[in-house]
């Protein structure tokens, strides 16, 4: 039964060591665990501050970020609009440089009909004439002195040519 109650010098002397580690932490250790303690506490307050920072400054990148997005979509959409009209006024031109060129084609072709057609009527006309001349001259062939079978065989000419 001695463990349960101890001797009172023990008792003295444990009480005693025990007040002087007492005396030396407080002096000495308290401090600086005190001090340790509170560093380390300001050190997690900052780095939580600086989180929060960081966080608020993500959250203004993430909107700047979308703005930029939009931005860029509406450019895009802008460019594509625009190479549509761009395209578009290539197809109207090309249309109308079409169309003009078909103009002046036709034109041109019923200009050389005109022509071919004048020289067709030229051409008809000179032999009108040559065949009036040849009839001329088969009159003239022939007597001269009577007058109705000179009308009577230039009837029968004019009949044998057959113009269209």
């Amino acid at each position: 039964m001695k463990l349960l109650t101890p001797d009172p010098g023990l008792l003295i002397w444990t009480l005693l060591a025990f007040l002087i580690v007492f005396f030396i932490l407080a002096k000495f250790g308290w401090p600086a665990i005190l001090k340790g303690l509170k560093e380390r506490e300001e050190g997690i307050a900052d780095a939580i501050a600086s989180a929060e920072r960081i966080k608020g400054e993500m959250a203004q990148l993430k909107n700047e970020n979308e703005a930029l997005l939009a931005k860029a979509r509406e450019e895009r959409a802008a460019m594509i609009k625009e190479a549509k009209e761009t395209a578009d006024k290539m197809v109207a031109d090309a249309k109308a440089k079409a169309k003009a060129e078909y103009d002046r084609i036709v034109t041109d072709a019923q200009q050389a009909i005109t022509q071919q057609k004048n020289a067709a009527l030229t051409d008809v006309k000179n032999k009108v004439g040559t065949l009036v001349i040849e009839v001329a001259e088969k009159v003239l062939r022939r007597e001269l002195a009577d007058k109705t079978q000179q009308e009577n065989y230039i009837k029968d000419l004019t009949n044998a040519v057959k113009l269209n």
